[in-house]
């Protein structure tokens, strides 16, 4: 049973403004506190806190492209997400993502906005060459990890198991070298990440709230660090294991769908040790199947392949995480105060799902009543399970520790989960246009670490 469509109640939409202005305030705090803290100390360790960026308003070549298609998704994204027929739905999201997240990135131009983001001091490509043999760097991966390690890798590097690198690797052995393909790369697999939670919701929820999310997806403010950090790969990755999951416990090709989750969430794993929490939204989608016994074993099955690879060829997944944790603190994780980014990440979060995500959570419920038969139960709500499920990952990474700043990027994956909640809001065009002006003011105010 299909909810019936939100109304716009006064005393709702007032709710919805108090949800915003409380995040509001936070992200004010944030910037306040955080702007007092490294002008004391330096110890926050980012330019304009609490993101990793610099003051320096700037326009650029994507300007008025981005213009254009924040206008033309606010004025006529809900009334297409109604009505086109759902693969060319699925199809306009994706375009629709790709001209968002390149018009962002090239709001800083080509080089600075996308070929050159992947390939500074502490970035992937900075290593290519010390991958010839890549038996052999996967043998000796872990003793590079600490700062004192000799030939020691760059940070990002070092943050991630080689799987991370490892792609950026084949691009290049396939002949795609350099910053420019790499970061096309992360953009053009990155803004597949919203079709893949469409597929989820319509699955596992239901097509009509599928399709007022929509254009929720595609103007995600996240879109500015989704073009072009590696992060923006990682969420695609993610997102796809989660829709084959989805397919595969509501019956729709078991055994394929079960086995391409588990292959995904396995590769998940190894590019990056903070997905490991996708256990939790995973653990949902279980919850929500009809169809949970025959794609389990699928999806065990492709779950044991990437692990069973890297593990074969000499990488040890514990050993390096271990030495991560080490390298953490030796760095600047060592250094930035738990006391002031255990909340600041929060404010960094509002950045990426925006106004319209913080009133929709609002709204949002894990269960719902339904009259089957005239008697009232109480059900799990699908939508609400999952966007509950990424809220309780993205808690969980915060209170580790090990997530102290630049959570803009390296909460992509579970932001892009919390969106869905945009589905209940009313006047979609209001709150469309608030997604955009602050995606806009954040490219163009600010000069960000990626």
């Amino acid at each position: 049973m299909s909810p019936p469509p939100p109304h716009p109640s006064r005393r709702a939409l007032r709710r919805d403004l108090y949800a915003v202005a409380a995040a509001a305030l936070l992200v004010l705090a944030a910037v306040t506190i955080g702007t007092a803290i490294e002008h004391r100390d330096g110890s926050l360790r980012v330019g304009w806190p609490p993101l990793l960026a610099t003051w320096d308003p700037h326009v650029g070549p994507g300007t008025p492209a981005a213009l254009a298609v924040a206008a033309a998704v606010v004025a006529y994204g809900p009334a297409l997400a109604a009505r086109l027929p759902w693969r060319p739905l699925l199809l306009a999201g994706w375009g629709a993502s790709l001209a968002w997240t390149w018009s962002l990135a090239l709001v800083d131009g080509w080089f600075r906005g996308v070929a050159e983001q992947l390939t500074t001091r502490n970035e992937y490509l900075r290593v290519i060459d010390r991958f010839h043999d890549i038996p052999r760097a996967l043998r000796d991966f872990d003793h590079h990890i600490l700062i004192d390690a000799p030939a020691n890798w760059p940070a990002h590097v070092a943050g991630h198991p080689p799987g991370a690198t490892l792609t950026f690797v084949l691009l290049d052995h396939a002949g795609l070298r350099g910053g420019g393909w790499a970061g096309a790369f992360v953009i053009t697999v990155g803004t597949t990440a919203a079709v893949a939670v469409l597929i989820t919701l319509r699955v596992l929820a239901d097509e009509q709230r599928a399709r007022r999310a929509a254009p929720f997806l595609v103007l995600m403010p996240g879109a500015v660090w989704v073009g072009t950090s590696a992060d923006g790969y990682f969420t695609a990755v993610a997102a796809w294991a989660v829709a084959f999951l989805a397919l595969a416990v509501t019956g729709r090709r078991p055994a394929a769908a079960g086995f391409a989750s588990g292959l995904l969430f396995g590769l998940t794993a190894y590019l990056s040790y903070g997905l490991t929490l996708f256990a939790l939204i995973a653990a949902a989608v279980l919850l929500l199947g009809t169809h949970r016994a025959r794609p389990l074993l699928f999806l065990l099955a492709g779950l044991v392949v990437v692990p069973a690879v890297f593990t074969a060829l000499g990488f040890d997944w514990w050993e390096a995480y271990r030495l991560l944790v080490t390298r953490y603190y030796q760095g600047a994780g060592g250094v930035r105060p738990y006391g002031y980014w255990v909340w600041a990440n929060l404010a960094c979060t509002v950045f990426i799902v925006g106004p319209a995500t913080v009133a929709g959570l609002r709204r949002t419920r894990v269960s719902r009543a339904d009259a089957p038969g005239g008697t009232w139960v109480s059900r799990a709500d699908p939508l609400g399970t999952l966007v509950a499920a990424a809220l309780l990952a993205v808690l969980v990474a915060d209170l580790s520790g090990m997530s102290k700043a630049e959570t803009e990027r390296i909460w992509l994956p579970f932001a892009l989960w919390l969106l869905p909640a945009c589905a209940a809001l009313p006047r979609p065009r209001v709150w469309l246009a608030a997604q955009a002006v602050l995606a806009l003011l954040v490219n163009h105010l600010l000069l960000t670490g990626w």
